[in-house]
């Protein structure tokens, strides 16, 4: 008997830290009230009251609206530069090319004004169009969830040669040809092409406009025609067409007009992903990615008709997601976007790549050296990219000496101060500048994002003689740059960017063809100084 009754003692000793029957862990309740930074929750017995149920939904439908304007801003992006060449006159598969440089006059973010720039949108939804780019270009072709589909020119297969670029649709069934063009498949319908070309000796636009003009093509591809070797058509693989000339490209002008390119940041930035959901394949983008622009009411085939609660919680969210994202670019906070552990020049991609997962590769003696896979995506950093660049490619984002081209830009001076256009700037870059090609400072409007709209026209200061005269360096081959709203006395035009008080700015810095020097990190830039 006493050993019975030790055992049940001992059994129900072991049980007393347990929960017994009836006892719900603390673990997993939700207590009576609870206090959150949407207010107080109120849970009886686990039910949310009507006022909690409110409060819940409004925050998700806050949280959906403002991921679909964060994971998804690329998307409007390019919806806005074909609106913004839609509205000059330039039609889908047409190009326009600016001749005499692009301005700071047209809003696009984060172009230059040292290279010729032809850019087109496309449309595939008559079947692949053919691009033929001409020799000595930079270029890419993007979809339009503005992901990178295939470099053109230089970065790109035909090295700088020239050469014919077919581009798919999704879908497409038809046979493709063999050899004659370099094959690239777009995961959506419409999308943006664009290639920038250097001077000529560094001071001349014509002949390379010249050879933009004579050498670029866009027209739709002959199944059957050039391209579709006979002995396809004689094994069954391949319908015979005839060989006949492609009809003339469209080719506008773009200096001196103006246009809009940068996405929106209004109740107007929903009507343009709504026009980009509409106009591709509901599985153009991946399905996570499409969940919260789903759950905002904005569903392929279905009109996007907000109810007068949900339209307040659509534009609150726009104010917070804009914000943020501009806050992200303006004033990181990961010190990894920094290209230098104690210096203020960034660019995010060294650590990122052009996919915002794996750092850049390494080039060494032996080859390339790649970074193994993170597995995760780094969100920020490509919100931050999206809202103040252009154009995303490997091409931008890479180690290899002598190709492509690179940047870095800053947001504040050596004393973490914002820039004031009012006061004078400068920055030095030590001898031997690593850049086979050129290399040039260009200013951009913090608001924009776009080039800084003074009376200089063209806000950049760098090694070629136009479209302003080259930079001079002193005597030791250092060059200093001056940023100031008058030319500093002494100083030569070349050497001086005007700014405009009261605007900030922000000062990036290109090299074209980079040499080993910057990527191994023997030389470097100085911070930007306030001289007074």
């Amino acid at each position: 008997m006493k050993i019975r009754r030790h055992c049940l003692l001992a059994i129900l000793t072991l049980l007393a830290g347990s929960p017994v029957m009836g006892q719900v862990p603390e673990s997993i309740t939700t207590p009576d009230k609870v206090e959150t930074r949407i207010g107080t929750l109120d849970f009886q017995d686990g039910l949310p009251s009507k006022e909690t149920l409110d409060a819940v939904y409004d925050d998700l439908d806050f949280s959906h609206a403002v991921r679909a304007f964060a994971d998804t801003l690329q998307g409007v992006s390019i919806c806005a530069v074909r609106k913004g060449l839609r509205d000059v006159g330039v039609k889908d598969n047409e190009v326009i090319i600016f001749s005499e440089l692009m301005d700071a006059k047209s809003l696009f973010l984060t172009a230059n004004c040292d290279t010729v720039y032809v850019i087109g949108g496309f449309d595939l939804s008559s079947g692949p169009m053919v691009i033929e780019v001409p020799p000595q270009v930079l270029g890419t072709v993007q979809d339009a969830w503005f992901r990178w589909v295939i470099d053109v020119g230089m970065p790109g297969p035909d090295r700088g040669a020239g050469g014919k670029y077919l581009i798919v649709p999704p879908g497409y069934e038809g046979a493709l040809p063999a050899g004659e063009f370099n094959v690239a498949h777009s995961r959506t319908v419409h999308g943006v092409w664009f290639a920038r070309a250097f001077l000529a000796d560094g001071d001349d636009p014509k002949p390379t406009v010249e050879r933009i003009k004579k050498y670029t093509k866009v027209y739709p591809y002959s199944p059957g025609g050039v391209g579709t070797p006979i002995a396809e058509f004689l094994a069954g693989k391949a319908k015979l067409g005839p060989i006949t000339e492609p009809p003339a490209t469209v080719i506008h002008e773009g200096s001196g007009k103006v246009m809009n390119t940068i996405p929106p940041n209004d109740w107007s930035y929903y009507e343009m992903l709504n026009e980009v959901v509409q106009g591709e394949p509901a599985t153009a983008l991946d399905p996570e990615l499409m969940g919260p622009i789903a759950a905002i009411g904005i569903v392929k085939g279905k009109p996007f008709a907000p109810d007068a609660r949900m339209k307040k919680i659509l534009a609150e969210a726009l104010d917070v997601a804009n914000a943020a994202s501009r806050s992200l670019f303006m004033s990181p906070r990961d010190r990894s976007w920094y290209y230098y552990e104690d210096a203020n020049w960034q660019n995010m991609l060294f650590a990122t790549g052009y996919e915002f997962e794996t750092p850049i590769p390494l080039i060494t003696k032996e080859g390339v050296k790649p970074f193994p896979a993170t597995g995760y995506r780094q969100l920020d950093a490509r919100r931050a990219f999206f809202y103040g660049v252009t154009g995303i490619t490997p091409a931008m984002a890479m180690r290899l000496p002598g190709i492509g081209s690179t940047y870095l830009w800053t947001m504040v001076d050596s004393d973490q101060n914002y820039f004031d256009g009012g006061k004078t700037y400068k920055v030095t870059l030590p001898k031997d500048i690593p850049a086979e090609k050129f290399w040039s400072f260009t200013l951009y409007d913090t608001m924009t994002r776009s080039m800084l709209d003074t009376p200089q026209r063209f806000p950049r200061a760098g090694s070629q003689s136009y479209p302003s005269p080259a930079a001079e360096a002193s005597a030791d081959g250092s060059t200093t740059i001056y940023f100031g709203p008058t030319q500093p006395k002494g100083i030569a035009r070349g050497n001086w960017i005007q700014t405009i008080p009261g605007k900030s700015f922000i000062p990036a810095l290109r090299l074209y063809s980079p040499l080993e020097p910057f990527f191994n990190k023997q030389w470097r830039p100085s911070e930007v100084e306030l001289v007074d």
